[in-house]
């Protein structure tokens, strides 16, 4: 086993070698260097594009899927070779999407066999952008308490209701959104996940402008939206179950999957970039910081082992809030560093220093992590 794991690594770096741009390896992470995908993705260059073309023909932009829905079949243990080689080169990600981190695992557990080939392979190849409806006005830490309906009209389904914080619903093609599908059920038992077609008449977004000028965030709006109910996902008023499932896979790519915020150069490094001089005591928060991203990361590691065989269920939470704390450990420490030029929003050091706030609400606020872990790990008292 060992053995062909090594034939495997050293096939994999030499496939890299030939097919990774050399545009493509500068270990860039920042927003206006990844690539989203989707009908109207506009590539930042024709490198950026033939990368992507060569990772998804082979089948590693989804690595570990089966090869029929778009992936590699690749083992646990490969994916991991393949991860730490595209590091070593510095090669950026040839995709990200919500489709990857989220749709795409709930698919796989809970889709049709028609589903899976229908939407699986224009993930993997980047053709559809998803975005996820989900949060609304009055559903956010509460999300089973969500509102927008969908009645039964023959094969049908009529949608009405809104969305809020939908990131990205302005360049998305799909939306996979949990609708109220029975309104006398407990909350949690009417709900039905159902994927809808962000072209179809009655779907509207509205940008929701930041303080920054950005406006990766929408109010998304369904009125009288007609979407086949055979674009259910599982069960009619069991949307809840996928859900929570798919719930799992953002909380773990929020803490640190995929690209993670764990991602990138160590801290330390950076730190010294900005001064040969830095202060002792923030020295020696910087290396117990860097102490427990290395744990962390091995935590990470050793869950994606464990859900091979398992669902890690709750343990996402413990993942989400630990991920997400230090990552903002890491950039106060980085402003602290910097001190009041940091504050310069020209280069950016602001802006991502104020976007890690959100990492703590995003798939659920900190707050509502602990009291999951509290009652659902811990077996405390609610």
């Amino acid at each position: 086993m060992e053995h062909d794991l090594e034939t495997f690594r050293a096939e994999t770096r030499v496939w890299l070698e030939a097919n990774c741009p050399p545009e493509m390896r500068d270990s860039a992470q920042g927003e206006d260097t990844i690539c989203w995908g989707g009908k109207n993705w506009a590539f930042t260059s024709e490198a950026q594009k033939t990368w992507l073309d060569r990772m998804a023909a082979k089948g590693w932009t989804v690595p570990t899927w089966p090869q029929e829905y778009g992936g590699a079949d690749l083992n646990r243990a490969q994916d991991k070779i393949l991860t730490e080689e595209l590091q070593d080169m510095g090669a950026r990600l040839p995709l990200q999407s919500f489709g990857i981190w989220m749709l795409g695992p709930a698919l796989l557990h809970f889709g049709t066999h028609e589903q899976k080939l229908q939407y699986l392979p224009p993930i993997a190849r980047g053709e559809i952008r998803w975005c996820q409806g989900y949060s609304e006005p009055g559903a956010g830490s509460d999300l089973a308490s969500v509102q927008t309906r969908a009645e039964i009209d023959g094969d049908m389904y009529v949608v009405n209701g809104q969305k809020v914080w939908t990131s990205y619903a302005d360049k998305a093609d799909w939306i996979f959104a949990l609708v109220r599908t029975d309104r006398e059920a407990p909350k949690h038992k009417g709900i039905s996940f159902v994927l809808i077609d962000m072209t179809t008449p009655g779907v509207t977004t509205r940008p929701i402008r930041l303080i920054s000028g950005q406006s990766p965030f929408c109010e998304t709006f369904f009125d009288n939206v007609r979407t086949p109910r055979a674009q259910r996902v599982g069960e009619e008023n069991r949307g809840w179950d996928v859900a929570k499932y798919l719930l799992n896979h953002e909380r773990e790519m929020i803490s640190g999957g995929g690209q993670g915020l764990l991602g990138g150069r160590p801290l330390g490094a950076v730190l010294s970039e900005i001064s040969d001089d830095l202060d002792p005591t923030i020295r020696a928060e910087a290396t117990a910081c860097e102490i427990d991203t290395l744990a962390m990361a091995m935590t990470l590691d050793r869950y994606k082992d464990q859900a091979e065989t398992t669902e890690i269920g709750d343990a996402s939470a413990m993942l989400k809030y630990a991920g997400t704390e230090l990552n903002k450990r890491r950039y106060e420490l980085m402003m602290k560093a910097k001190g009041a030029d940091a504050l310069a929003w020209e280069d950016g050091e602001a802006e991502r220093w104020l976007r890690t706030k959100a990492n703590s609400i995003e798939g659920g606020t900190s707050e509502v992590m602990l009291s999951i872990i509290s009652r659902r790990v811990l077996g405390l008292p609610g």
